[in-house]
């Protein structure tokens, strides 16, 4: 970061000295003022629920203007890195800050896949949990237990080590998720194959059994690749913020990574798309597309109680740039698995065109965002509402590894130590027991 010529100054009413601080620039986006020393000049702390207006950390990983309606990954626009590239260009780009060149793209590919499979202890670990426990209990399980079996590779400040985590995490979620689904199933676990890609290996061992050939679909390969390209990564949100802090107290990549997955787990972040199903459902089950003209008012009316999930973005206040490129994706599908007619789908297609219409969701730009859209297609592939959040996880981990390894990197880095405006009592005495 760049020091600005500009200074920010405090004043207080109180007549107190006034107090100075720097500013820094990025290359990109708001300044921030260096408030590092405003508890050691004035005994005070900054009060900023949520962290709307806190940078936390310095990055270079991922970029957004929520205004524009623009994602870039290490500057790249996510409309052409969907385009051009597969998941595993996007894993490398975002650890290593560049795209790979042919010879670079086959070591990291084979890299990726020859740490596919995990250890067969995991398979009794698993056999634990209850089958019908919710995907994301048994991946949080999971993914933690990691570090019981590959502590080869946990010493954090030797960037060798976080290298091979990063690889054995990326490689290892997909197969994790899908043991997950199957014991979900009581089906059994169907091993990784090195001569698939990474989704199309995804995609086997999730929907292959013992008893038949598995043929994977390109355009649902093609689908869930674009899927996992578009959540690879995202700023600051609460669940790699959640990572970085877990991460900062010298904890284990598993264990940071196993944290985020917890975090995604919540119906406001990962959760969403599994919300926007079920309320399709619901609507499919009230009557279907004869009362979504209904419903819509019932969404506009403050007091219903009726909420539209999969529409608007905490952070983008323009047409998510994910959500046009799903839009795309989702049409391709339905109409690649002859399931244009689905009432399910659409339901949802007419609740995009009246959100897209009616005066009342422009001006309030409440646009269909990416949840929406990849939980139709998810739906639409055979994937299990339940498992949306756990397909979100394995997508996210390269950018959860990747935030974790750029802020052991950073030598301002530190335990994470939020401070707190206190409310509560002030010191009082212990009464005796007859006087409580």
């Amino acid at each position: 970061m760049n020091l600005s010529d500009k200074k920010a100054t405090l004043s207080f009413s109180d007549g107190s000295p006034s107090v100075e601080f720097p500013v820094y620039k990025g290359t990109v986006g708001p300044d921030v003022v260096d408030i590092r020393k405003l508890y050691g000049q004035t005994g005070m702390f900054t009060f900023d629920p949520g962290f709307m207006s806190t940078a936390a950390c310095e990055s270079g990983i991922t970029y957004i203007d929520g205004d524009k309606g623009e994602l870039l990954y290490r500057g790249f626009p996510i409309e052409q890195l969907a385009v051009n590239c597969d998941f595993l260009d996007i894993c490398y780009l975002i650890l290593n800050g560049e795209l790979p060149n042919g010879e670079q793209k086959k070591d990291f590919d084979t890299q990726v896949t020859h740490h596919t499979l995990v250890n067969e202890q995991l398979h009794f670990f698993l056999r634990g949990f209850r089958r019908d426990a919710h995907p994301m209990a048994v991946l949080t399980g999971l993914v933690g237990a990691l570090s019981a079996f590959y502590h080869d590779s946990t010493d954090i400040t030797n960037p060798e080590h976080r290298h091979i985590s990063a690889i054995r995490l990326i490689a290892k979620m997909p197969t994790l998720v899908a043991m997950a689904y199957k014991y979900s199933q009581g089906q059994p676990f169907i091993y990784p194959r090195n001569d698939l890609s990474y989704t199309g290996n995804f995609l086997r061992m999730m929907f292959a059994t013992p008893c038949e050939d598995y043929k994977v679909n390109e355009v649902v390969e093609r689908a869930l690749d674009r899927i996992f390209i578009l959540h690879a990564d995202h700023e600051q949100n609460a669940s790699t913020s959640t990572v970085r802090l877990c991460g900062s107290s010298g904890t284990n990549p598993f264990a940071a990574i196993s944290a985020g997955v917890a975090c995604l787990w919540g119906p406001a972040h990962g959760g969403a798309n599994e919300a926007c199903l079920q309320m399709l459902e619901e609507l499919q089950a009230n009557g279907g597309v004869a009362k979504v003209g209904e419903f819509m008012e019932k969404v506009k009316d403050k007091n219903s109680g009726v909420r539209l999930m999969g529409f608007g973005h905490r952070v983008y206040k323009n047409y998510d740039p994910r959500a046009k490129l799903m839009q795309e994706t989702c049409k391709e599908v339905l109409a690649a698995l002859g399931l244009e007619n689905d009432p399910l789908f659409k339901l949802a297609m007419e609740l995009e065109r009246i959100a897209l219409e009616d005066p009342y969701f422009v001006q309030r730009k409440l646009y269909p965002n990416v949840d929406f859209y990849s939980g139709i297609v998810q739906r639409a592939i055979g994937i299990p509402t339940s498992l949306f959040t756990a397909i979100f996880a394995l997508a996210r981990t390269v950018g959860w590894i990747a935030q974790w390894n750029e802020m052991l990197s950073d030598p301002d880095y530190k335990i994470g130590r939020p401070r707190q405006l206190f409310t509560g009592h002030v010191t009082r005495d212990v009464p005796e027991m007859n006087k409580r």
